[in-house]
């Protein structure tokens, strides 16, 4: 498996719900390590429900039409449309402006939790329905102008929800509802208790003129964000490598360069996956990937480094006008964690344990390359792990990752997911590509397909999705899964389907052969896919709770699970398939595939800390002054923090290029963190049979239907039927109780 950061994310576009009206509460996940780019986010929170009052509201009670708001005016369905104007996108913001006036204006003696929170709930769904398809295809769309005005969109609606965190007359009728202590239940106790929560965070107790500072640095925050993620995005890095320097590619590698991409013998190798990985995996010439991996860590540029910079000073002001230590603790405040101590208090355990593996693997790793080479003194480095790694596999466990491809056809594997997501889950999936145009759809590219999914149970349509899986000039180039529409039951009876939209970067098919996935793509396309399953089979009331709407350090558990069916000797059977013949891959392969899952496993895990303790320390300084190239070199430097063991490589900075600093900023951890609960829920697969559809329902009612609408800890300790423990993550490592226990 490579060393670069490889994004796995769900992200929700592009409103913040009432838990984002706090500072810059829109956030944008993270494009570069599983990592993401992304778009603006709903916030992940988490609070108690228990409200005393006087009216019991029980989410159980099916709610009448409001009398006193415009709810059947509402469309209650995701616009389309994608040739927008920013003029749409400001009178969307106008109609929910209007509504929003006739909360205000209702008299506080016939305020109740209807026309009140609930109504705010339906005007943050009709905006995001209104207003995300245009700032998706900022990340997809294949006309320049389309991409501008996605950009613009998401800028004029961030400082929208910014302005609306601090209007005065909205927090005081919120806030004088909550002062009669309504006696609610549920998902409409939680609203309140995180509305109120979160217009502490948006600084609404503090004097206006703090206030007014506040909303300017949110609106500052924004647009650097926004130029950040761009820089990324647009990023043009090539290196010019002859044939020869790329010796040990494969000749399907080189079947994917067009006459624009090669100068005669000499092709321009972007940093795209589908280019830069397989080099890492199997270049044998290690000048060639150094270059490579060097490029790629310069990805972004000094220029990024500078907006970064004023990122975080900003969101270290912006954190002390608010009142936190530092921006990591306002960041953290509504996450599992809590607080920065508690992050650091779990690397404090895992570190010392995962050193001993990554130490084994070191020495297993060095040895290789000493033995490849000849040379007895030769050391290793950033850009051959994954060299060596698929070289042991290949020698000590006989699998060729170039002959596990020809095993991967992407639609085969396609097939493979759908059947065994659909009997797990008892779902249909039907495809509407050809009829998309009718379903109101203008599909963004060619290589889009679109789907409905029905439930068995019912037989009724419960959601919609698409797969947009190749990668292309100006697309978002990592791994990610876009919530544009989220379940909604309305106040008049209507429900709001959701919508989800994949957008991956596989390896393209070749004029002679389809897309083969390497076995990494095969684990990022099923970690997405769960992703697009949590928003797609949320049964939430609220919109503020819908699909991927959980604290950030729990959202990545249900994909993270998922991962374990790649691993599976019986599920692979039921897909893996030779591209040619139809032969299904072979035991001996397969097997090897499995003993090796863990080779490496201590260093990759090192990688992971590193990502997640650059982020995190990016947002301790109380100053927000970082010198972020120092860092990230002092976090590899062994005579300081020797995170992973390698030395720092002179002039690279992969911050300007690491994505989820904006998005999981101060949140990377979660990627580990999550992974402890993803592998206690496996558990129960692993008992119960990978493809039983008994399990899976329970998996669906007791974690994926239900949304945010408890805390994450609830929701695991629920399903498991006791508390979480850390033993399966340990086991899920490859560390073994010998390493883990043995002295350092």
């Amino acid at each position: 498996m490579s060393n670069a950061q490889r994004p796995n994310t769900s992200t929700r576009l592009p409103l913040p719900g009432f838990a984002a009206l706090a500072l810059c509460g829109m956030l944008h996940v993270g494009v570069a390590a599983c990592e993401n780019s992304s778009s603006t986010t709903k916030p992940m929170t988490q609070a108690n429900a228990d409200v005393p009052s006087t009216t019991v509201r029980s989410e159980t009670t099916h709610r009448v039409a409001l009398a006193a708001t415009a709810s059947g005016s509402y469309r209650k369905v995701l616009d389309l449309s994608s040739a927008s104007s920013i003029e749409r996108i400001e009178e969307a913001l106008a109609r929910a402006d209007t509504r929003i006036d006739a909360v205000v204006a209702i008299p506080a003696s016939r305020r109740t939790v209807d026309n009140t929170l609930v109504e705010l709930d339906n005007i943050f769904a009709q905006v995001e329905l209104d207003t995300n398809v245009p700032m998706f295809m900022a990340y997809v769309s294949t006309d320049g102008d389309e991409r501008a005005i996605g950009l613009e969109a998401e800028e004029v609606v961030t400082n929208w929800a910014i302005e609306l965190s601090k209007r005065e007359d909205l927090y005081e009728a919120v806030k004088a509802y909550a002062a009669t202590n309504p006696s609610l239940t549920g998902e409409y106790a939680r609203m309140l208790k995180h509305t109120m929560r979160d217009y502490r965070r948006a600084g609404m107790e503090l004097p206006k003129a703090q206030r007014d500072k506040l909303t300017e640095i949110q609106k500052q925050l924004t647009k650097l964000s926004i130029e950040f993620e761009t820089n990324i995005r647009e990023d043009e890095t090539r290196v010019p490598l002859t044939r020869e320097e790329l010796s040990g590619l494969p000749y399907d590698y080189f079947e994917q360069f067009e006459n624009r991409s090669r100068v005669g013998d000499v092709y321009l190798v972007s940093m795209s996956y589908p280019e830069f990985l397989p080099i890492m995996d199997y270049c044998d010439n290690e000048l060639t990937r150094k270059k490579v991996w060097i490029a790629y860590k310069r990805r972004g540029g000094q220029k990024n480094i500078r907006v970064l910079e004023q990122i975080l000073k900003l969101r270290a002001d912006a954190a002390a006008l608010l009142g936190y230590d530092h921006a990591a603790n306002y960041e953290l405040e509504v996450k599992m964690a809590k607080n920065a101590t508690t992050v650091a208090e779990f690397y404090k355990t895992l570190r010392p344990l995962v050193r001993k593996k990554a130490l084994l693997d070191q020495q297993e790793f060095l040895l290789a390359k000493r033995n490849h080479t000849g040379d007895q003194n030769t050391e290793l480095y950033p850009w051959d792990t994954s060299f060596y790694h698929n070289l042991l596999k290949k020698n000590k466990y006989a699998v060729d990752s170039n002959v596990v491809r020809e095993y991967f056809p992407l639609e085969a594997v396609t097939e493979g997911l759908f059947s065994i997501t659909q009997s797990l889950y008892g779902l249909t999936y039907r495809e509407a590509t050809d009829r998309a145009g009718e379903l109101g759809w203008n599909l963004w590219h060619e290589d889009v397909r679109l789907f409905e999914v029905y439930d068995n149970a019912t037989n009724k349509k419960i959601g919609t999705f698409t797969i947009d899986l190749h990668p292309r000039d100006n697309k978002y180039n990592h791994a990610a899964q876009w919530g544009l529409a989220q379940h909604k039951n309305w106040s008049d009876g209507g429900v709001t389907l959701p919508v989800a939209a994949l957008v991956c970067n596989f390896t393209k098919p070749t004029r002679e052969k389809p897309s083969l996935m390497s076995h990494d793509e095969v684990e990022t396309y099923f970690h997405e896919f769960g992703h697009c399953l949590h928003t797609i089979l949320s049964e939430a009331d609220l919109w503020s709770f819908s699909g991927t709407n959980v604290e950030r350090d729990f959202v990545e558990a249900p994909s993270q699970m998922f991962e374990n069916w790649v691993w599976n000797a019986d599920v692979l059977r039921t897909f893996a398939r030779h591209y040619k013949t139809g032969e299904p891959l072979p035991d001996e392969l397969l097997d090897g595939m499995i003993a090796a899952k863990h080779l490496g496993s201590g260093m990759l895990a090192e990688r992971q800390f590193f990502y997640g303790l650059f982020d995190m320390k990016c947002h301790l300084a109380s100053s927000g002054e970082v010198d972020t190239t120092q860092l990230a070199h002092d976090l590899w430097n062994p005579k300081k923090e020797n995170v992973e063991l390698y030395d720092p490589i002179p002039e690279t900075y992969f911050h300007a290029a690491f994505g989820h600093l904006t998005g999981y900023q101060a949140g990377y951890y979660g990627y580990q963190w999550s992974l402890v609960y993803a592998s206690d829920m496996f558990q129960r697969f692993d008992e119960l049979g990978m493809l039983n559809p008994k399990a899976g329902r329970y998996y669906r009612d007791h974690i994926l239907s239900r949304g945010g609408t408890k805390d994450g800890i609830n929701l695991v300790t629920d399903y498991l039927g006791r508390e979480p423990d850390m033993t399966a993550y340990l086991r899920h490592l490859g560390l073994s109780e010998d390493v883990a226990t043995a002295d350092n």
